[in-house]
């Protein structure tokens, strides 16, 4: 570890006693003592997405196919902290594309939507960002991804609803463009909203 990553770590855990003082917690308390050596540890891999570049993921699995028919993965699990509370949300992201001419190693959109997720986020952008790298990496003829969490800053304080769902959508070319397309996608991921 550099004296640089060091030093942060030891900011951080500073930070995490401080946060323990002002919630009236005593920090030396036995249960807390590992506290903020363990959120420190925790936030970096709930945050690791930063480390990653999205596009070099996805470039060393792009191929050559001619196939033009609509690659769904559906159902991918993720896990990410909101930007405004930085407490969890949480759902599944489907995602679908048309080639032009590449696909991409099936595996590496799960992995998109991981690096995108363990970022402090806003679904609205987390949704935008996988369909934009996946428009960039690929240029298909279009792409859509639909995601939808539930916010546990929306669910456990504030209004407190917690039967609550949030679903956002981005889609490109053909998606965007021609109602058959985006009703096909559609259709194929209804029953897991």
């Amino acid at each position: 570890m550099t004296r640089n990553c060091e030093e942060k770590k030891q900011e951080t855990e500073h930070a995490v006693k401080m946060v323990l003082n002002y919630i009236g917690e005593d920090p030396e308390r036995e249960g807390l003592l590992k506290t903020p050596h363990r959120f420190t540890k925790a936030m970096a891999y709930l945050t690791k997405g930063y480390e990653e570049d999205p596009e070099k993921v996805i470039n060393n699995a792009v191929f050559h196919e001619e196939v033009d028919e609509m690659v769904i993965v559906k159902d991918i699990e993720f896990y990410s902290l909101c930007e405004h509370h930085l407490l969890p949300f949480f759902g599944k992201a489907h995602v679908a594309y048309i080639p032009n001419g590449k696909i991409i190693g099936l595996s590496k959109i799960a992995r998109l939507v991981e690096i995108y997720a363990r970022r402090l986020q806003v679904q609205e952008r987390l949704t935008n960002q996988v369909a934009e790298t996946l428009e960039k990496c690929l240029a298909p003829q279009g792409v859509a991804v639909a995601m939808q969490a539930q916010h546990l800053c929306m669910q456990m304080r504030g209004v407190e609803k917690r039967q609550s769902t949030m679903i956002t959508s981005a889609m490109t070319g053909c998606f965007k463009n021609e109602l058959a397309t985006r009703s096909e996608f559609m259709d194929f991921v209804k029953n897991s909203f």
